[in-house]
């Protein structure tokens, strides 16, 4: 039987999982399929891609930080955004668990989404702005962590490609199957 390889725009406030025992909502709520398990994390707090497959090769592939597989986050913060941010992700910050800096960062307006339910939180006298982030590793609250050194904290965090493939056409809650890489995946994409 070939793989399954499935892109989930996961919703805000859902674990990465299928079982949870503390009554918070996952995967099970909007994944019907058995046998496929996430290939990777993303936050509770965060919305967008997640791949979820039922071939253990390609979920280390996608999921390992030795592969260095490129992942795209769409991030609002607060505060004004400027270049020298950009520049300082891409040069690096210095988090508890070491150093981590971005493959690729630039500004960016307001992309089209969907409503986040709850909304951010929004305070009048304080303006905010969008940032694209790459990363090609993937710590726990990595980017959440790496905006908040450089002082624009995360309102909202949206994972829009992992690799080639992206959120395009999917509402959160939705999913798709795709035809899995035949000869692994292209690293360093």
């Amino acid at each position: 039987m070939p793989a399954r390889l499935i892109l989930l725009n996961k919703p805000y406030q859902v674990l990465s999982q299928f079982t949870d025992n503390s009554g918070k909502q996952t995967l099970a709520a909007y994944v019907d399929i058995k046998s496929v398990y996430p290939a990777g994390r993303l936050d509770y707090d965060s919305e967008g891609l997640l791949l979820l497959t039922d071939d253990g090769r390609l979920q280390a592939q996608i999921s390992h930080p030795r592969y260095k597989l490129r992942k795209t986050y769409w991030v609002q913060v607060e505060g004004v955004a400027t270049q020298d941010h950009c520049n300082a992700l891409c040069a690096g910050v210095l988090l508890k668990d070491g150093p981590a800096m971005a493959v690729s960062c630039r500004l960016i307006g307001e992309p089209d989404l969907w409503p986040r339910h709850p909304p951010i939180r929004v305070r009048k006298s304080i303006p905010d702005s969008w940032i694209e982030v790459v990363i090609a590793e993937g710590r726990n609250r990595q980017v959440r962590r790496m905006t908040a050194a450089i002082d624009l904290p995360c309102l909202r965090l949206v994972r829009a490609a992992i690799g080639d493939w992206t959120l395009q056409g999917l509402q959160p809650g939705e999913y798709r199957s795709v035809e899995p890489p035949t000869n692994g995946l292209k690293l360093n994409q």
